[in-house]
């Protein structure tokens, strides 16, 4: 499941969200779940016992309030594509959890240093306005171009191209494009941050990629402080330990002659334990020396006291180390012992000796060399601040193809200057750290394990979908900016839409359009469709190949989806829908994809399993395009489409509604539609490396281990649709191997399954029961079912009991 999914919410008071209105205007989100989120925040922000996740949530409470503040006075439309009043849609809105902005754009608020620093040096007020007249002049337009040829700044939000792009304009003779871009950027200019940040260094090369950034692990290794357990166990074996020893010592030196002990009758066992013998108190006998050596160690005793807080079991007046402390008390004063303290100290030494052996036996110097290793172990914050000074020279924006260089030893010279012993060795946690900077082809982080899920790829796609993209451009320093700025618009947070509603795409924002055309010519045009292509099936090849198990994320599908535009493919890529929002109608991009699906899987396993009649999808798709032929605006819904997904889950979408009921309409879209994958082979010419029988194993693996978590999971429904889609999956990856090799895959699917945990196999067997029958021909009866119930059509999404819950009980 993809996160995006997870952000639902109602949308009246008293009406869940997507159910039909009372009335029959255009659906709107209630306060409701902003007002829970805010409660939950301030109890955080009031609770959290860490003070930095306290302060966190007080800045989440104060744009949760905001946002509740916004809706209330009709400033704030959630749910619209230009949700905050007076702004454009191309406007980055500073968004929460769940798609809810909070009226303040994302490139406001105040000044930025950088930006302070730029008004310094031009000699101008320090506001935003004179910021933006000064960039016009030509001492702003001479430093703009100077950016532009050296590729010496930061754009971390679109907005901070925006001023580039004029400059670009103006250089490239197309004054009226630049005239009209700087007449429709200029009632924001008093408000947003229209300047990129100067840098160091130039842009890095985006060939590779990397999931942090280099500064960004250099601030994660310094933000790690000591931790209180460790320091506690150091402390423990490094300070106490030894000085318990020192008490034991003495104690066993000076039982007799200090004060009263045990009794001479005692006995003594193997290693000169004292033995049970019954102790009498008496007076002590040639104290003096005892008596200065009992003061001098209780006075060592107060100072390490003081000076190592950490440990409290010392304090603790009923343990051993407590009781010889008490004893030590009244040997330094003179006094003598009480028989119970004799009696408690006696059996103190007693039981010391025998826990760990006499000091300086080999039972004892081995534990206590033992714990002088360990307490002297470098702690990993120390580790981690001398791995971050290696980090230190390197760019601070960019990843490094060599972590393995940062990873070493200590070396003799880092040793001097940070106090670790030479050869200290980087721990296994903070290498992991460490090799997220690594910067390589994707293809290799999967490979290293370094990108454990498809929601993870789809964060590193932007990286190497922003090369694509700027191909179309000509001269160098565009190609640059065009990269840069999507790269920035990558980092723009989804909004909460309703009445399907699509978010902004990058070619709305109005420096990307105004250069749309510049630089280009038909043989540029067409070296970048064909890099877009090369991508688009790199990145299939990739993400179906690494992950034949998990659906598609939402922004990996939209990078595929812009990269198909650039390549002017008509490859209808859909979104995975969330169940809550759902409005009951799809639109007409899901027939498309199902008549895509129709074309490549007729009459085969997948289509025979789900039952998915392809001539009739075809037609249907037939004829939603001819009913469109002489309109003027494009139809925004496909009702036939609604009502055959409608039937095929046994809901009516246009009456009855419930999360669970509207995931199981989603989920039929899925079925017709693969999700995607028909769309990525047909149009994209995705063909991953191991072949489709290998992804049908690794799918049907996938599916296994989703099964085997469901027993025992209290809430297990998450589970089961999950591997109810890489259950799709893998059907899809199996209908496109040979028939002949199909029936042999069947079959070693079938023994694999039977080979699991028993609750997981039991669960498994009426799904391969299923498929076996389908594979040899049969076909399910309406119900899904066949065999007397004994094989199963297996299918997330349910509005009543899942029969793989109750499977085994």
């Amino acid at each position: 499941m993809n996160e995006n999914a997870d952000q639902q919410h109602p949308t009246e008071p008293g009406r869940p969200a997507g159910a039909p209105a009372a009335t029959t205007g255009p659906a709107t989100a209630s306060s409701a779940y902003a007002a829970g989120q805010l409660a939950r925040v301030l109890h955080t922000s009031l609770s959290h016992a860490e003070t930095a996740t306290r302060d966190r949530a007080l800045d989440r409470v104060r744009k949760w309030r905001a946002v509740l503040a916004g809706m209330a006075e009709g400033s704030l439309t959630v749910g619209s594509r230009t949700p905050v009043a007076g702004l454009p849609a191309w406007v980055t809105p500073e968004v929460v959890r769940g798609g809810f902005a909070t009226g303040t754009p994302a490139a406001g608020g105040p000044l930025t240093p950088y930006e302070a620093d730029a008004a310094r040096r031009a000699g101008i007020p320090a506001d935003r306005a004179a910021l933006f007249a000064h960039a016009l002049t030509e001492q702003g337009l001479e430093e703009l171009w100077q950016l532009l040829d050296t590729g010496r700044y930061e754009v971390s939000l679109p907005e901070e191209a925006a001023l580039l792009t004029v400059a670009w304009l103006v250089r490239a003779d197309d004054f009226g494009t630049a005239a009209a871009l700087v007449t429709e950027l200029q009632p924001f200019a008093d408000r947003l941050r229209f300047l990129p940040r100067p840098a160091d260094r130039p842009a890095p090369d985006a060939s590779a990629v990397h999931r942090r950034s280099v500064g960004e692990v250099s601030g994660a290794l310094r933000a790690r402080g000591p931790k209180t357990a460790i320091e506690v166990q150091r402390e423990a074996l490094g300070v106490w330990r030894p000085f318990d020893d020192e008490l034991l010592g003495y104690w066993l030196q000076h039982g007799e002659a200090a004060i009263p002990v045990w009794d001479t009758a005692d006995r003594l066992g193997a290693e000169g334990v004292p033995g049970p013998g019954p102790a009498t108190a008496r007076p002590g006998r040639g104290g003096g020396d005892a008596r200065v050596q009992a003061g001098a160690l209780l006075e060592r005793y107060h100072a390490l006291a003081a000076a190592h807080t950490l440990c409290r079991g010392h304090r603790d007046q009923k343990s051993n180390t407590g009781i010889m402390l008490r004893a030590l008390e009244e040997a330094a004063a003179g006094r003598r012992l009480t028989p119970r303290l004799a009696g408690l100290l006696r059996h103190a030494v007693t039981s010391a000796v025998a826990k760990r052996g006499l000091p300086g036996s080999d039972r004892h110097s081995r534990l206590r060399a033992e714990q002088a290793r360990q307490a002297a172990l470098p702690a990993h914050h120390e580790i981690a601040a001398a791995v971050a000074d290696r980090l230190a020279p390197l760019d601070q924006r960019a990843g490094t193809p060599d972590v393995d260089g940062m990873l070493a030893p200590v070396t003799e010279a880092e040793a001097a200057g940070t106090g670790l012993p030479v050869g200290t060795v980087v721990p296994p946690r903070l290498r992991e750290v460490v090799r997220t900077a690594l910067s390589a082809p994707p293809e290799d982080l999967v490979a290293r394990g370094l990108v454990p899920s498809a929601e993870v790829l789809a964060e590193l796609v932007p990286q190497l979908v922003a090369n694509a993209t700027a191909e179309r451009h000509a001269d160098p320093a565009l190609r640059t900016l065009a990269a840069a700025t999507y790269r920035a618009f990558r980092n723009r947070r989804s909004l909460l839409l309703l009445n399907l509603a699509h978010q902004v795409r990058v070619d709305e924002l109005p420096w990307v359009r105004a250069v749309a055309s510049h630089g280009s010519d038909a043989d540029t045009e067409a070296r970048a469709r064909a890099a877009a292509e090369a991508a688009l099936r790199r990145l299939g090849d990739l993400a179906v190949g690494a992950f034949p198990g998990t659906l598609l994320p939402n922004p990996l599908v939209r990078e595929m989806s812009h990269l198909a535009r650039q390549a002017d493919l008509s490859a209808p890529f859909t979104e995975e829908l969330a169940a809550d929002i759902f409005m009951g109608t799809f639109s007409p991009k899901f027939l498309t994809a199902a008549r895509t699906a129709a074309d490549l899987l007729e009459d085969s396993l997948y289509t025979r399993y789900y039952s998915i009649d392809c001539a009739a999808v075809r037609n249907m798709a037939v004829v939603h395009a001819a009913d469109g032929i002489g309109r003027t605006r494009p139809a925004t819904t496909a009702p036939a489409f609604d009502r055959l997904c409608g039937e095929r889950a046994g809901t009516d979408t246009a009456r009855a509604w419930s999360p669970a009921g509207n995931g199981t309409v989603i989920e039929q879209a899925q079925i017709l539609t693969t999700h995607n994958l028909a769309v990525l082979v047909r149009h994209a010419g995705v063909a991953p490396e191991a072949g489709w029988e290998a992804l049908a194993e690794a799918g049907f693996a996938a599916v296994c281990r989703l099964v085997a978590r469901v027993h025992g999971h209290p809430r297990p429904l998450g589970t089961i649709k999950d591997a109810a889609y890489a259950w799709r999956q893998m059907l899809f990856f199996l209908s496109l191997c040979p028939p002949a090799r199909q029936a042999a895959l069947v079959q070693r699917m079938a023994a694999e399954a039977a080979g699991q945990p028993w609750h997981a196999a039991a669960r498994l067997a009426p799904a391969i029961a299923g498929l076996r029958l389908v594979a040899g021909g049969g076909a399910f009866d309406a119900d899904g079912t066949a065999l007397g119930g004994l094989a199963r059509r297996f299918q997330g999404w349910t509005t009543t009991g899942h029969w793989m819950r109750a499977a085994v009980r």
